[in-house]
């Protein structure tokens, strides 16, 4: 055979294929068609979620905690340490704004002074009053002794001249016993006062001294060793300066045990059906994108919130990690992937793949020159893929994108 004779045979042996294959095959008028294989492993549906790392464990470092009694409601933090400050036990943690405490201070002296002022008027006057009362008595029994005498004198003297003279000294006995007896209520009287007006100096002495003590209480030192983090307000804010502490929350900052750690994250409303208590979770932070620590979900809320700034109910999931990290602080930014499902063993393919029509779900299968629509039972999905559990085998070959001219084609029903 020639070599003219060969490649004429060639030529048309190339046109024949060319025919057969634009036969068979749709035309693509220049359109890409992607295709991917069926593939055997393990197969995880997880729900991802962003949240932020919080310790599990914390000492809370508080300001005063008797400030109703001083009638203080809302006192301003003037002055914190900057958060992930560490300290020792005895360190500066702030200071709170004393402006209301020294106003009460200052009344309390003012008050104090006019107090012992009454004081010591109380005490000339009560002085002054008994030592009158004394001189009285005195005068009595001096009047009394020379009654006495005359009387004494008296022996020959008339008869009524003696009687007058008894009579008087029975008027000075009964004028001095009653004076006497006047004395010692009024002595009584004078103590009492005394006792009532000493009372008041003592209590606002008492009320001076404790503000004295408070004031020294707002400046704050650390209860322990560790690393200051900002206590979070109802709102979510941090409490920082310029933010106030109530009698019913005086807390201003916390010492977290960095060995026990979660992360507190939410799900929307069509996740959080997916997720339990105890679901292994993958935690990874955007700090340290190299670490990656395991967590187990350990709460999950039966009540939906409003997130901030939309309409749209989150449900909030704690994790727990069962892991540590020195690197790990609270407040850092994490990434939460939590397994939802696993399955070993099983064929899969991209969900870009799956067709449906009138409840049948196919797939294009590429078969030689040629593209079968072929019906697959699919089982569970997650974001990317879903589980063929009939239908196809491993490394079959699918289209990720419809080819066009087989609308009408007959699908190829399961058995």
């Amino acid at each position: 055979m020639n070599k003219r004779k060969i490649v004429f045979i060639s030529i048309a042996f190339v046109a024949i294929i060319y025919t057969i294959y634009s036969y068979f095959s749709p035309s693509n008028d220049g359109k890409i068609y992607l295709t991917t294989k069926v593939t055997k492993g393990n197969f995880i549906n997880e729900v991802v979620t962003s949240g932020e790392a919080q310790s599990t464990s914390l000492k809370k470092i508080n300001g005063p905690e008797n400030l109703r009694k001083f009638r203080l409601r809302e006192i301003k933090i003037q002055d914190l340490v900057p958060e992930g400050t560490i300290v020792k036990k005895g360190d500066y943690v702030g200071r709170l704004d004393p402006s209301d405490v020294n106003e009460q201070i200052i009344d309390a002296r003012l008050n104090l002074e006019g107090a012992e002022a009454k004081y010591t008027q109380q005490q000339l006057d009560t002085t002054l009053s008994l030592k009158q009362e004394r001189n009285a008595l005195k005068d009595l029994s001096f009047n009394m002794e020379e009654t006495k005498l005359e009387l004494k004198q008296s022996t020959y003297e008339p008869p009524a001249t003696i009687k007058k003279l008894e009579n008087n000294l029975e008027k000075l006995v009964r004028d001095f016993n009653e004076k006497k007896e006047n004395y010692k209520i009024k002595k009584r009287q004078a103590n009492a006062k005394m006792v009532e007006v000493g009372t008041r100096v003592s209590k606002i002495r008492k009320e001076l001294e404790n503000l004295l003590d408070l004031l020294k209480s707002f400046t704050i030192y650390s209860n322990g060793n560790g690393m200051i983090t900002y206590i979070r307000e109802w709102n979510g804010a941090k409490k920082k300066v310029g933010s106030s502490i109530s009698p019913w929350d005086p807390s201003i900052a916390s010492l977290p045990d960095l060995t026990k750690m979660e992360s507190k994250t939410y799900a929307n409303e069509v996740d959080i059906r997916k997720i339990k208590k105890g679901l292994p979770v993958k935690v990874g932070f955007d700090a340290f994108p190299d670490v990656e620590l395991n967590g187990v979900v350990t709460d999950v809320a039966n009540v939906g919130e409003n997130k901030r700034g939309s309409d749209i109910k989150v449900f909030q999931v704690l994790i727990k990690l069962t892991e540590s990290d020195t690197n790990i602080r609270p407040g850092m930014t994490t990434s939460n992937r939590i397994l939802t499902f696993e399955k070993k063993d099983v064929l899969s393919i991209p969900l870009e793949a799956v067709f449906s029509k009138d409840s049948i779900t196919y797939v294009y299968t590429k078969a030689g020159f040629s593209i079968n629509k072929k019906e697959v039972k699919i089982g569970n999905a997650n974001n990317d893929a879903v589980i063929i559990e009939k239908g196809l085998t491993e490394n079959d070959i699918v289209y990720l994108n419809k080819p066009e001219g087989l609308e009408k084609e007959k699908i190829i029903t399961l058995n």
